[in-house]
């Protein structure tokens, strides 16, 4: 029986090794894609965030020649606004709102996290080829989707981030233990623990600017995997006051 391999392009600096030979397999995107990928050659681009969606309904930016996987937060916005449900539901492949348990909630659930869990999930795949998942592996949150959308880029921001993030890649790793996740970088010091379904192809910094070749040696873990506990502290009245202001806005 054939090996079944899914390609995953997400958003870091060392996505470009997507393109270091022809993928085979399905290929998924993470929202915006960082380079031009043919659409005939994707399956779907997978998008989890109110952000998006009020970037796609704005026109600010355009997924129209991409077929879509949606999660949690694209359904509810979908649901409220019938007009533009209406005019892309062509685009809509399907919604994918599963949030594993590990996560703690779908806020926790990124778009990679969303793409790899589908991947393995949905279609059973054998093996899972990770580009531009740097966040596995330094403390580098730059993202090509922060060049068409603003984020908190700030340093306690990102170690926020971080702390709930890579728990969940961890436990992904571990709910698939018979898929073959492989993680495309320019190093194999993973801030993850290591198991044996995880493998790390290992690049030259060939292609890659001056920016993208430092390594961050900052980091809320000891380089050894160290497993951090998810932040599922519940939000104080500023937070949740922020967060109200925020869903109206989107509204």
């Amino acid at each position: 029986m054939p090996t079944k391999v899914v390609n995953i392009l997400g958003n870091g600096d060392r996505a470009s090794y997507w393109n270091d030979h022809p993928r085979k397999g399905m290929n998924l995107l993470c929202n915006m894609p960082p380079f031009e990928v043919d659409p005939k050659e994707v399956y779907a681009t997978c998008m989890v965030d109110f952000k998006m969606m009020m970037a796609l309904t704005e026109g600010s930016i355009s997924l129209d020649r991409y077929q879509w996987v949606l999660g949690t937060r694209p359904r509810i916005w979908m649901y409220e606004r019938s007009a533009f449900h209406m005019k892309y539901a062509p685009n809509v492949r399907e919604f994918y709102t599963h949030v594993p348990k590990y996560a703690g909630n779908a806020t926790n659930f990124n778009c990679g996290h969303m793409a790899v869990h589908y991947a393995a999930a949905r279609h059973k795949a054998d093996e899972i080829h990770m580009f531009g998942f740097d966040a596995l592996f330094d403390f580098n949150m730059r993202s090509y989707t922060d060049v068409v959308l603003s984020s908190d880029r700030s340093q306690v921001n990102n170690y926020r981030l971080l702390n709930n993030w890579r728990p969940i890649w961890r436990d992904i790793f571990r709910e698939f233990k018979n898929t073959k996740f492989v993680l495309h970088h320019n190093h194999d010091q993973l801030k993850v623990p290591k198991l044996d379904n995880v493998e790390v192809k290992v690049y030259d910094s060939k292609g890659l600017t001056k920016s993208q070749k430092v390594e961050d040696v900052s980091d809320i873990s000891d380089g050894r995997g160290m497993e951090v506990p998810i932040d599922t502290t519940p939000l104080n009245r500023k937070q949740r006051r922020a967060q109200e202001a925020l869903q109206r806005k989107v509204k």
